[in-house]
């Protein structure tokens, strides 16, 4: 038997901060890839330190649903989940390269395969470009437009940035948009100034977030200018100094996050090839026809 366990922050104040992680855990338990699909959470239950303990299988493939190798992916995951020996240089990461450590659970004896995070497999650019195809409407969405992929940005965690420009260059080398530009809310460039770095009159924009919150929801909208006021709502797109901004939302919210989950299952050995096509068949016409929901509904 094996099991997949998909792990993520959660939070006590935001009780739709889990529901992107449940989602996905839905559909992937559909394609009968895994005797048993679970997830944990750091400010919710089941928490990380018990989640195993739900668990039946011998052989455990944990996924943390973050956005960067950090803190939480290095020190506190590592730590609830007791796994024995674990050390950061287990991934040899530079920080954007963090796959797999395959170590034993303490208290349960289960072999964990502990991933690195899903936030900076290549796969995730994919879920940025099919988030943009999402919010328009348009699965050919490129031309004429300029891509702007926004995150948190930290000086206490220089991988926060890492991810951000790792996939704003992979979606840049494709040549589908007009433009690509990472930008950030704490530091520079500054998602605020967003229709400074374009050219191009529509511009999408697509937060490398796990869930809708108070960054996505209130401080972005606002800081952009599609809103002076969060709770009464903006248009998709709103019209910003003579540009269309189309927001997105939080990339985690997209249906094709199932993928990238997988795709870190697979990397670290398990045989789910089939649930990967699957999974990916299932979420283009899912998105395709509205059932992800964007910003401002």
């Amino acid at each position: 038997m094996q099991a997949l366990v998909i792990v993520a922050h959660g939070s006590h104040l935001n009780p739709d901060s889990s529901a992107p992680t449940h989602r996905h855990a839905d559909t992937i338990r559909e394609t009968g890839a895994f005797d048993e699909v679970k997830t944990g959470f750091w400010k919710e239950e089941p928490s990380l330190r018990e989640v195993l303990r739900t668990v039946e299988s011998e052989e455990v493939f944990v996924v943390p649903l973050f956005v960067s190798e950090g803190y939480f992916t290095e020190q506190v995951i590592p730590r609830e989940l007791r796994l024995s020996g674990w050390d950061v240089s287990a991934w040899g990461s530079d920080g954007l390269s963090a796959n797999t450590a395959t170590l034993t659970a303490a208290d349960t004896g289960q072999t964990v395969h502990y991933c690195g995070p899903v936030g900076t497999h290549e796969a995730m650019t994919d879920v940025i470009v099919r988030r943009a195809e999402t919010v328009t409407g348009d699965p050919d969405v490129g031309k004429g437009f300029g891509l702007a992929v926004v995150g948190h940005g930290t000086e206490r965690n220089e991988n926060s940035a890492k991810a951000i420009e790792y996939h704003a260059e992979r979606v840049r080398e494709t040549g589908r948009f007009e433009e690509v530009q990472a930008l950030y809310m704490d530091e520079e460039p500054e998602v605020d100034d967003v229709t400074d770095y374009f050219e191009s009159g529509d511009v999408v924009v697509v937060p490398l977030f796990i869930a809708d919150g108070f960054h996505t929801q209130e401080d972005i909208p606002e800081d952009m200018g599609l809103t002076d006021d969060y709770r009464t709502g903006y248009d998709v797109p709103a019209d910003v100094g003579g540009h269309r901004i189309w927001y997105a939302g939080a990339v985690g919210t997209e249906g094709l996050m199932a993928d990238v989950i997988l795709e870190r299952a697979a990397d670290a050995g398990a045989d789910i090839e089939a649930a990967i096509a699957t999974v990916r068949e299932a979420t283009r016409e899912t998105d395709g026809v509205g059932e992800t929901p964007t910003a401002g509904d």
